[in-house]
């Protein structure tokens, strides 16, 4: 795709995105006492994660995380980054709900369950190019996206929302064109959503000639190596509370 008609695909998506923010779309997350029925969709991802769901709930009757914490929550690359804690020490309470080889669709359907629940001031999600592995458009994603951060803004309206945005994995590399455009329109969405970000973590992940820089990488080309969560956690930090930024060397 040239440069020129990638402008032109942006600019016809782009009110397509605005469109998505003003028109409240319904939470297709876990239903309260006065939604009906969950959806199919709902149940079904329900019974794909059952044990993961199941071993975060037993972790929490363990370890009950107190409110007001930093809340990080996606795919598989929240799901093995095991020193998120230890990588943002001064933050006073730290949750990784990655659940590995989930989508931006099943962070929609758990938002409650993952999120809500732990009144986090302050949400980080990370999901998208498993979406694109599986065949959904950029658009799909963007409204399950939409469909997360209303769930999320539904209940904690204060609680602040970040994305990051979709890495260039070398396995992926043909999918690239699509991950631009996916990252380009939510961040066009968060761009008129109040106290949100969209968190580039795509950019600083290529290198000069435009591909993806393969060092930041394990042997699989698709998940991070520690020097991969170290360009993470130094980008990442600059969007954290100002007081509880700064990373050990």
């Amino acid at each position: 795709m040239t440069l020129v008609v990638a402008a032109t695909r942006f600019a016809l998506l782009l009110p397509l995105a605005l469109l998505l923010l003003l028109t409240a779309l319904p939470s297709q997350a876990q239903p309260t006492a006065t939604d009906t029925a969950p959806s199919q969709a709902y149940l079904a991802a329900q019974s794909r994660w059952q044990s993961e769901l199941a071993a975060f709930a037993r972790a929490d009757k363990q370890n009950p995380p107190a409110e007001g914490g930093v809340l990080f929550v996606g795919s598989s690359t929240i799901r093995f980054w095991t020193r998120l804690a230890q990588d943002f020490p001064q933050l006073p309470v730290v949750i990784n709900r990655g659940f590995g080889g989930s989508t931006m669709a099943d962070c929609s359907y758990f938002a409650r369950e993952l999120v809500v629940r732990y009144k986090p001031r302050h949400v980080l999600v990370y999901a998208g190019d498993n979406d694109l592995a599986e065949g959904r458009s950029p658009l799909q994603i963007l409204e399950s996206f939409a469909r997360f951060a209303n769930a999320v803004r539904a209940e904690l309206p204060d609680t602040r929302i970040s994305y990051i945005s979709i890495k260039p994995s070398p396995s992926r590399e043909k999918l690239l064109p699509q991950m631009r455009e996916t990252n380009d329109i939510i961040g066009a969405y968060l761009n008129r959503l109040p106290n949100s970000e969209s968190i580039d973590i795509y950019t600083p992940m290529l290198g000069a000639d435009g591909r993806p820089r393969a060092e930041l990488f394990r042997g699989d080309m698709l998940h991070l190596n520690d020097e991969g969560y170290r360009l993470w956690r130094s980008v990442i930090a600059g969007h954290l509370p100002a007081a509880a930024s700064a990373v050990v060397p």
